[in-house]
């Protein structure tokens, strides 16, 4: 049992939820837009969404291990999941389970093409993610030490799935979902950059390029402060390029836990260790608490 508790703690399986809110943000648009709703579509679809999301629990912990070892300040939401630190694992568990897993989301992307017919982009866009989530990690391209890995991610979780989610449904991509993405990635980078301000001097140590690591925490933290603002005034923008002003209504109601996290991050909460689990867990539930109130607005337009 203890051996069971480690295996599904390597796995983190509650980050998992994040997926299945972002994935039901591009259905729900779709919806909006005049898609029925596609069943076989929106479970495979979640499948194959949930299994590349908890490959990349597993791959990062075992790629990440050298770096994990060396860190001294971990936290409940960065440093790894502590578990192959520790040795209650064996390494090999967490590359056999995300090898697992990507065979798994191949075998439902197979399936949405050629079984479901969701379309020619089917392909592509799941195996990108699938590409993306793997090699954040994993060598030859470590795009976490790229200095790119915090866009990649942002780009991955918080644009690919909803668009993916939207595409299943509804076998095209249109401007809608891209403008209902830009604030849902803009906070997802800022979540990025919360999660790795404890890690800079473990990363930086073992030569794990972050972006925090390669601007220092005061010039991540600057930059972690523009992407707030960013995601909040590109609203009006927004709703004039035809974004409905309900969703942009919806995610500005939000903002007051936008403003606490720039008041706390200008008091120095970055580079605060007794601060840093509470800075990343406001910015986690900001990023999905955004897309839990788009999606929600969507479906309330779509009269879902």
């Amino acid at each position: 049992m203890r051996r069971l508790y480690a295996f599904i703690r390597l796995g983190r399986p509650l980050f998992l939820v994040g997926g299945v809110i972002l994935h039901l943000l591009g259905v729900a648009i779709a919806f909006y837009s005049g898609a029925p709703l596609n069943i076989a579509a929106l479970l495979w679809g979640q499948i194959a969404i949930t299994a590349t999301q908890w490959m990349t629990h597993y791959c990062n912990d075992y790629f990440d291990l050298e770096a994990d070892r060396v860190n001294q300040t971990p936290t409940n939401w960065s440093g790894g999941s502590r578990v192959l630190t520790q040795e209650l694992l064996p390494a090999r568990i967490a590359l056999f389970t995300a090898l697992m897993l990507a065979c798994i989301t191949i075998i439902a992307t197979v399936v949405l093409s050629v079984v479901v017919q969701t379309g020619v982009l089917t392909l592509p866009l799941l195996l990108l993610a699938l590409f993306l989530a793997w090699f954040y990690s994993a060598p030859p391209l470590r795009l976490h030490s790229s200095g790119f890995g915090e866009l990649s991610t942002a780009v991955l979780v918080g644009g690919l799935t909803p668009l993916t989610g939207f595409y299943l449904q509804s076998g095209r991509l249109e401007l809608l979902p891209f403008l209902a993405i830009v604030p849902v990635i803009c906070l997802q980078f800022c979540m990025l950059l919360a999660v790795s301000f404890p890690d800079v001097l473990g990363d930086g140590t073992i030569g794990k390029r972050t972006l925090a690591v390669r601007l220092g925490s005061a010039r991540a933290a600057q930059l972690y402060s523009f992407m707030l603002l960013m995601a909040y005034l590109s609203l009006p923008l927004l709703v004039i390029v035809g974004l409905p002003p309900l969703v942009a209504l919806a995610t500005a109601l939000l903002s007051p836990l936008t403003l606490w996290l720039l008041w706390r991050v200008r008091r120095g909460d970055h580079s605060n260790p007794a601060r840093w689990n509470q800075l990343a867990f406001v910015s986690i539930a900001l990023l999905f608490s955004t897309a839990l109130v788009e999606m929600l607005s969507f479906a309330l337009l779509a009269g879902m």
